[in-house]
């Protein structure tokens, strides 16, 4: 297997690996693998990423125009409850 050496990697950035690591039971190198896997996994063999993909398949020309509902003007109702004790958690 080849082997990868990155320099000069802000402060930051390596705290935030180390702890991403550490919550998920991985070392600081498996999870510098499984992020840089998992940002590859998100460009397909044409190198667009998941929202290029979206958009080219579901962007505006491939969509319809929906008429929104009117929105009620009732501004005297009550605001929520929340106090019951199904909301105690």
């Amino acid at each position: 297997m080849a082997s990868l050496l990155i320099r000069n990697v802000d402060d930051a950035l390596h705290t935030r690996l180390k702890a991403r690591a550490t919550a998920n039971h991985r070392s600081l190198e498996e999870e510098v693998r499984e992020t840089l896997r998992l940002a590859l996994a998100r460009t397909n063999d044409r190198g667009e990423s998941l929202v290029e993909l979206a958009t080219r398949l579901f962007g505006t020309d491939h969509g319809t125009e929906l008429e929104l509902p009117p929105r009620s003007l009732d501004l005297e109702r009550p605001p929520p409850d929340f106090a019951g004790p199904e909301f105690d958690h």
